[in-house]
């Protein structure tokens, strides 16, 4: 917990940060979680379900990843006012985790800074993946019960801090 905190708007925000800063990390797994109040006893509300993210080696990557729009769990409600905290984890292929976290104040949307391509963006050096399960992803019976773990391919880049 700090006293240092971040306006983030009660109906979800971006989240910008800087994956891979440390060699060994071609590619790496995100997850994206919220706790509530002042010093929260857990992170068990997703904000956003997990990611994929691959960098142009096992050097530090040089870029960072923006999520425009991140939006608040499912079903829960918040007041302007409140207190949270965000955490990002990131799990190397090898089983070592980062984690990282920001204290958060929820704000009215006018109250916080702007989206815009200056302050979230992404690297053209780093990918990511989706990553979801389904029974099927073709319209084969044979297929049909089959699980499946597939990724969908979109741009990224990386910072760690939040907009």
């Amino acid at each position: 917990m700090s006293q240092n905190r971040t306006k983030w708007p009660v109906q979800g925000g971006a989240i910008a940060f800087q994956p891979g800063w440390f060699s060994g990390h071609s590619s790496a797994f995100l997850y994206f979680n919220l706790g509530m109040g002042n010093n929260p006893a857990n992170y068990s509300f997703v904000m956003q379900n997990g990611l994929n993210i691959v960098g142009p080696s096992k050097e530090p990557w040089p870029g960072t990843f923006c999520l425009p729009q991140v939006p608040l769990p499912a079903g829960l409600q918040v007041n302007v006012g409140d207190n949270a905290t965000i955490q990002i984890i990131e799990t190397a292929l090898h089983g070592a985790a980062l984690y990282n976290c920001v204290d958060i104040t929820f704000a009215e949307p006018e109250e916080v800074e702007e989206v815009n391509e200056q302050n979230c963006f992404n690297s053209t050096q780093l990918s990511s993946n989706l990553i979801f399960t389904t029974e099927a992803l073709a319209s084969d019976s044979a297929m049909a019960n089959v699980p499946l773990v597939a990724m969908l391919t979109m741009a990224a880049t990386a910072m760690f801090a939040l907009i």
